[in-house]
């Protein structure tokens, strides 16, 4: 193996998980501004110049805090569990596209890790990888609570599994590649050419997908305070817990940059006459807009209840997402998506699916209701 090559490996490795680790401290940071700002309050500003040494100082008190091992618990299994959802977290970005190709030092270096022909076949298949850190979490603790949001993550992880990866194969059809860096380059122009305007209702399956897979608000059940204590990681402490923490926010960046890749043009100015060379910072934007939006419906949504978060994902989203499918296949029997108005006809037929599950959803639930109402008094 050529020993430029591995060291360029090393160094795009270690710059990557730099990156992640650094972002995922200052993305709690930013989480807790913005809800302040929202809940009309000040928010954290007393660690270092407007609050910008708070991670540190969190950093350092997770160092330092006791960690406890339950007595019961299995202990092998206990310390594992927390590294398995790390190491899952941290190797899902490894085949992700950050920018284009550029010459440093007289050597082609390309933004990216690895370009595998079937990339995001490798990010769907490691991203599932992360249940088992938190199941076995779970069960190893010991703690009924934990064991339950545990399974509460398993069953919600199988659940909208389903559709996340539905909701993706109408930009592989349309690509007829899985290399995350091909479908970046068939959005290459303008914002026009990317796959949001062809693929809209994709785009809506797959952002609440990915919020249900990374057990965020209003998809919060395994980590329910109010009902399981703190969920799967009840029984952690110190860094065992800040590893569980670490690997729900890298995971938050890792749907994020895939939402980006797949569906806005990945590391791609939305303007042709602007620079490739910008494409990290238009890039880092995009991962930025998602990660807000993640916290702005953390403090807007309240949590649904586990039935709802059940058939929400089985009886919507998974028939939308196969009916995504088959209109999507229909259009390209008919050639349709290449004709200028495309966009304009998937968009109006999203709409209206989108529209019908609405109202299927709102007629099912005003029966379920009705069907759990207590009788009233004679």
């Amino acid at each position: 193996m050529d020993m430029a090559l591995l060291i360029e490996w090393i160094i795009k490795s270690a710059f990557i998980m730099f990156v992640l680790l650094t972002g995922f401290a200052y993305e709690t940071l930013l989480e807790r501004k913005v809800v302040s700002r929202m809940q009309f309050r000040i928010g954290p500003n007393r660690a270092g110049p407007a609050g910008l040494l708070l991670p540190l100082a969190d950093g350092i008190k997770l160092i330092f805090k006791e960690e406890l091992t339950p007595a019961m618990a299995d202990k092998w299994v206990f310390r594992l569990a927390p590294i398995i959802s790390m190491v899952v977290a941290l190797i899902t970005f490894a085949v992700i596209p950050i920018g284009p190709t550029i010459n440093l030092f007289g050597r082609e270096i390309a933004l990216r890790l690895a370009d595998v022909n079937i990339g995001l076949m490798y990010v769907l298949a490691v991203s599932s990888l992360g249940l088992y850190g938190i199941v076995l979490g779970g069960w190893s603790s010991n703690n009924k609570y934990a064991l339950l949001g545990g399974l509460r993550s398993s069953a919600q992880l199988i659940s909208y599994e389903l559709p996340l990866g539905l909701s993706l194969m109408g930009v592989v059809m349309l690509t007829g590649t899985l290399s995350l860096v091909q479908i970046v380059n068939f959005q290459a122009g303008n914002f026009w050419d990317w796959f949001i305007f062809v693929q809209p209702l994709g785009f809506i399956l797959y952002a609440i997908c990915g919020l249900a897979e990374t057990n965020r608000a209003p998809f919060d059940l395994p980590e329910a305070e109010q009902e399981l204590t703190a969920g799967y990681h009840t029984e952690y402490s110190g860094m065992k817990f800040a590893l569980f923490f670490m690997a729900e926010y890298i995971n938050m960046v890792n749907v994020s940059a895939i939402a980006s890749t797949m569906f806005l043009g990945g590391w791609r100015p939305p303007f042709g006459f602007i620079p490739e060379w910008t494409g990290p910072v238009w890039f880092f934007l995009k991962i930025l807009f998602f990660l807000f939006v993640y916290i702005w419906l953390r403090a807007t949504l309240p949590r649904l209840r586990y039935d709802q978060l059940m058939n929400f994902g089985w009886k919507v989203l998974l028939p939308l997402a196969i009916a995504n499918v088959i209109v999507t296949a229909i259009m390209m029997a008919l050639r349709a998506v290449y004709a200028p108005n495309a966009a304009i006809i998937v968009t109006v037929g999203a709409v209206i699916l989108i529209i019908a599950a609405i109202f299927l959803w709102r007629s099912w639930t005003s029966r379920t209701l009705r069907r759990r109402a207590p009788a009233r008094a004679a």
